[in-house]
């Protein structure tokens, strides 16, 4: 045989089992995906979104025994306990309950739940003011200025909520019959008030009483905060509390305004241009709270690497939901149930292929957090107190809601929302993408994750607390739908074929960056 022969031979060879090789680690890595099955994510489900589980509300017992419940899959997935607390990260609160109050003149009395309500983030204070500014919707841009001619500082202000429309249901600010984020983004107008050195917002709804009981539970759930180190608080929040259109007329009949909240929306509506009244009025509010101490806990479920082992993959999602009320459980089955066992499978995966000799090059750690409906708490205290140091982190993958079908894609339901994905790190969306291509083929879909973006999404689960430390982030989301935050959020509504492609396609983005040679780059500058 001629050596020319035989350099030919071994190169077809070399070629064979290059591509065998490859093949292989292709057919390995589809295997473990495969396992993810929408008949398990079902079986977990149906168990921590159902009544037994009490709505899982933030350091509440049906949150803690979700907790015992992911903490006991992990140990049976062959997961080990960490040297620092086993499975769990504590995470003390401090707790706020709102105690009512009462918004008084001289002459009549208000109360809570039947003339106005706050929501249980508002501070405790007593509060009084000798004038009342009705200040139009309270909004001041570029097409609409409330503010323009009125001084606000040290004064109650009264404005009127969501913004004003023509007749044929038009928008004066966006020209179209959908809201601007006047509307849609609810801490903006008390954000422009407060930035005028308002002393107390009032904003004034429609349907109070619907209103009020349609998000009693929200209203009444207590407000958490990290107990951290005890701090001084420089400065009392302006109080923002919602008033009904009666309460709001009362006070125009006894200031000698012969006005209504009716007629000055319709005032408003045909001249196009802002309305304002100042008069006196001395007004008494009184935010009242009770204070007490609780923990929760983040669950932890860390998978060691191999030559790799200490830089981190990190995938998230938060077991909490808003609990219950009397009789009525807010389940919560894809807020977020389904993220949350999405990461139980997709850590079920790797732990069944680390047990099979195809362990990841770099640690993973499979966090299902507490306290993201009370402000993104678990993730915060986390990233202040990080079990594994943030700087070794490479990124956060995390799963929020992905069990569902928004109103946008009622005729092309395979999709997902991807937020977030190349504002740190322009590798990420790539690899996202490649992977999609490549495994799940689902539709990405990047509506909102655009700047200045009116829902604020990106800012509004646990990933934005990892983005703030400068590690990349890649949010999964399936949008909002008429069950959010409402007790119809129930597993018999879950989509459980979809949630399973979009859970292979977490998973095979958590393969591709725990395995490759170089630890993501950092080129990007947006965290926010």
């Amino acid at each position: 045989m001629s050596k020319k022969l035989k350099l030919i031979i071994a190169i077809s060879f070399s070629i064979v089992f290059f591509y065998s090789f490859v093949e292989d680690k292709e057919a390995i890595k589809k295997s473990y995906a495969e396992t993810i099955t929408a008949a398990d994510l079902k079986t977990h489900l149906s168990i921590i979104a159902s009544d037994f589980y009490e709505g899982r509300e933030t350091g509440k017992k049906g949150q803690h025994m979700t907790a015992e419940y992911l903490a006991t899959q992990f140990k049976s997935f062959g997961i080990p306990e960490l040297s620092t607390g086993g499975y769990f990260q504590n995470v003390p609160l401090v707790q706020q309950l709102a105690g009512g109050g009462v918004i008084k003149t001289e002459s009549q009395d208000f109360s809570f739940g039947n003339d106005f309500y706050y929501t249980s983030g508002t501070d405790e204070q007593q509060l009084k003011t000798e004038k009342i500014v009705f200040a139009g919707y309270g909004i001041e841009d570029s097409l609409f200025h409330d503010y323009e001619k009125v001084d606000v500082s040290g004064k109650t202000v009264m404005i009127l909520s969501e913004e004003p429309y023509d007749k044929a249901g038009n928008s004066f600010i966006t020209g179209k019959k959908e809201a601007s984020s006047w509307t849609t983004n609810r801490r903006k107008k008390a954000a422009e008030a407060k930035k005028r050195k308002a002393s107390a917002l009032l904003i004034i709804i429609p349907d109070f009483q619907k209103r009020f009981f349609e998000n009693k539970k929200y209203i009444t759930s207590p407000s958490l905060q990290l107990d951290d180190a005890p701090k001084i608080k420089n400065e009392i929040e302006m109080p923002v509390i919602y008033i009904s259109r009666d309460m709001a007329d009362r006070l125009f009949k006894q200031a000698k305004q012969k006005l209504t909240v009716e007629k000055i929306i319709a005032k408003i509506q045909k001249k196009k241009s802002p309305l304002h009244i100042s008069f006196e009025e001395s007004l008494e509010i009184s935010v009242v709270k009770k204070t007490e101490k609780i923990n929760s806990e983040n669950v932890l479920g860390y998978l060691q690497g191999g030559d790799l082992k200490n830089e981190l993959v990190v995938v998230t999602a938060h077991m909490d939901h808003l609990g219950k009320d009397s009789l009525v459980v807010y389940n919560g089955a894809d807020d977020d149930g389904s993220g949350t066992v999405s990461v139980l499978a997709i850590a079920q995966a790797f732990a069944k292929a680390k047990r099979e000799g195809h362990g990841p090059r770099r640690s993973i750690l499979f966090m299902l957090v507490t306290g993201e409906e009370k402000g993104l708490l678990g993730s915060k205290w986390y990233t202040d107190h990080p079990v594994f140091p943030l700087e070794n982190t490479v990124v956060d993958l995390n799963i929020d809601m992905i069990g569902r079908v928004d109103d946008a894609h009622k005729n092309d339901t395979n999709y997902v929302y991807v937020i977030g994905s190349d504002r740190l790190s322009s590798e990420l969306k790539k690899i996202n993408e490649e992977n999609n291509t490549r495994y799940t083929g689902i539709t990405l879909d990047y509506k909102y994750d655009v700047p200045n973006e009116p829902n604020n999404f990106y800012g509004r689960s646990d990933h934005y607390n990892f983005a703030k430390n400068n590690i990349p982030i890649a949010f999964f989301f399936n949008g909002v739908h008429a069950d959010y935050h409402k007790e119809t959020d129930e597993v018999s509504k879950i989509n459980f074929a979809l949630m399973e492609r979009r859970a292979r396609l977490v998973f095979y983005d958590c393969w591709e960056i725990a395995n490759r040679d170089k630890r993501l780059i950092v080129d990007g500058k947006n965290p926010k």
